[in-house]
C-alpha cells in the first residue's frame, strides 16, 4: 500500500532549521499518524509523502511557504500594556491565548517598549524553511470515523 488520499499513515520524524537545529522529532515516542488530504500536517511535507511506503526514508526540504507560511507583519500589533491585567511583568517571549475573529490564537510578546506591547500572532515557524528526516512506519486505509473527524485516532493520532 501506498499514501494516498483516505489512508492513515504513520511515520518517525526529525525536524531541523537550515542551521541543523533539531526543532521537533518523535524520537522516543509514537510515530506521528495523520489522514492523508485532510491538511493535518503542513502542505509541503504532505506532498512530499503522497505515493510512499512502509520503509521508505526521506529526506524533505520544505520552504516556509509551504510549511507555516511567510511571516506576516499585518499579524503584529502594538497594544498598551494595561491590556494583560493580572500579569506582573510582561517579558518578550511570553504567550498568550487571544480572542479573535478567527477563534482562539495564541500570540507572543515580541517588544516591550515602556507602557506599550508588541504581540505578533505569526505562526513561531513562519518565514522558516524546515528540513525532515522523515521514515515511513504503517499505513492503513483510514476509518468511516476518521474519515468524517478529518483525522487520524488511535496511536500517534487524536483520542477520543
Amino acid at each position: 500500500m501506498t499514501i494516498s488520499d483516505n489512508c492513515v499513515a504513520s511515520f518517525h520524524y526529525t525536524l531541523t532549521d537550515k542551521d541543523g537545529k533539531v526543532l521537533d522529532t518523535s524520537d522516543g515516542r509514537e510515530p506521528l499518524a495523520y489522514l492523508h488530504g485532510a491538511g493535518n500536517i503542513i502542505p509541503g511535507l504532505e506532498k512530499e509523502l503522497l505515493g510512499k511506503q512502509v520503509g521508505d526514508k526521506l529526506q524533505v526540504a520544505v520552504a516556509a511557504a509551504e510549511a507555516y507560511g511567510e511571516r506576516n507583519d499585518a499579524m503584529m500589533q502594538e497594544l498598551p500594556a494595561n491590556m494583560f491585567s493580572g500579569v506582573e511583568q510582561i517579558e518578550v517571549g511570553m504567550e498568550f491565548h487571544a480572542q479573535t475573529e478567527n477563534g482562539t490564537q495564541v500570540v507572543t510578546i515580541s517588544e516591550v517598549n515602556g507602557d506599550m506591547v508588541t504581540v505578533d500572532a505569526n505562526h513561531p515557524l513562519a518565514g522558516v524553511d524546515l528540513n525532515f528526516d522523515v521514515e515511513i512506519t504503517d499505513i492503513r486505509e483510514a476509518t468511516e470515523e476518521e474519515k468524517t473527524h478529518g483525522h487520524a485516532h488511535g496511536a500517534g493520532g487524536h483520542e477520543h
